[in-house]
């Protein structure tokens, strides 16, 4: 790594963007994400979209509760 380096000519904020989407990495538990892929394998999803699924169940049940 250099000593200095010299951003002058650089503009501030080129890559920035205000509609960016992160994507937070989840890890499942060893018991349950065997599970998971196989259930998704058998309905041809990804498991990402399954569990996105299960989660949104879960959240309308939450809400609903209230």
């Amino acid at each position: 790594m250099r000593d200095h380096y010299d951003f002058s000519n650089r503009k501030r904020g080129q890559f920035y963007s205000t509609d960016a989407v992160f994507r937070i990495p989840a890890y499942l538990d060893e018991a349950v994400q065997p599970h998971l892929t196989e259930r998704a394998a058998s309905k041809s999803i990804e498991l990402s979209d399954l569990v996105n699924d299960l989660l949104k169940k879960d959240i309308e049940l939450i809400e609903a509760a209230k």
